[in-house]
């Protein structure tokens, strides 16, 4: 049986993947573009009705930026010694803003199931909020997973992909030593959110399957609910 020069380029087992990382240094990934995206996500729950927010609309930014700090002007100076603190406070800020946005989906679920006055307007553009924050949260985990994070992600021993991006199948259309950016992690989020599936990247582990889940459920449930039950309620 003929094998697909597709797929003698998907190497699993005993090699790395030639087009991730084989030829690039091991520098770890630049964290700004990471966190210029959690300055957004702050930008977002800051502009939230205090109603959709556990506390004041500034309790979670600003814990969120407590750990942000620390972690970028850390980061420019890590050793590979702090390569594991340095995810584990990672985690910690993204969970953070995941905590944050789900609660402010249920409050908002809640405000409309409860009823009383209400401006369409202002839902619905609350709905979009969160539903910008779901895309903008879900690229940040997948980032910081995807082949053991970005202080991992150019090494020729981690093996085993999360992802399973174009690039991959087909080396010869990407330039050498390709590796996914923070943008092709935020491009799968945005089509996994916008689809309720994924679209050209395809999950190949438990975890991040189960994320994906996660995340098209909450889009689901934003858009059908929410945004459907603000539209309703438009003057």
């Amino acid at each position: 049986m003929k094998t697909s020069p597709a797929l003698l380029n998907i190497q699993f087992a005993d090699q790395p993947l030639p087009s991730l990382g084989s030829k690039t240094t091991n520098k770890p990934e630049s964290a700004v573009p990471a966190a210029l995206a959690v300055v957004a996500i702050i930008g977002l729950q800051m502009s939230l009705l205090e109603k959709l927010t556990l506390g004041p609309n500034w309790l979670a930014p600003a814990l969120e930026l407590a750990l942000l700090v620390p972690l970028m002007v850390v980061a420019p100076k890590r050793r590979p010694s702090d390569a594991r603190g340095l995810r584990v406070a990672a985690v910690v800020l993204i969970g953070l803003i995941n905590a944050a946005n789900i609660a402010s989906l249920l409050l908002l679920v809640h405000f409309l199931l409860v009823g009383g006055k209400a401006n369409g307007g202002a839902l619905l553009f609350d709905a979009v909020k969160l539903w910008l924050t779901n895309v903008i949260l879900f690229a940040l985990w997948f980032w910081e997973l995807d082949r053991g994070g970005p202080n991992r992600r150019g090494h020729s021993s981690q093996k085993h992909p999360d992802f399973l991006f174009p690039q991959m199948t087909a080396p010869d259309l990407a330039p050498s030593g390709w590796k996914p950016s923070f943008l092709d992690y935020v491009f799968v989020s945005f089509t996994n959110a916008a689809a309720f599936s994924p679209t050209d990247t395809l999950p190949l582990t438990a975890r991040v399957k189960m994320l994906m889940m996660v995340q098209a459920l909450t889009s689901l449930l934003t858009v059908a609910l929410v945004a459907g039950r603000a539209v309703n309620i438009l003057p």
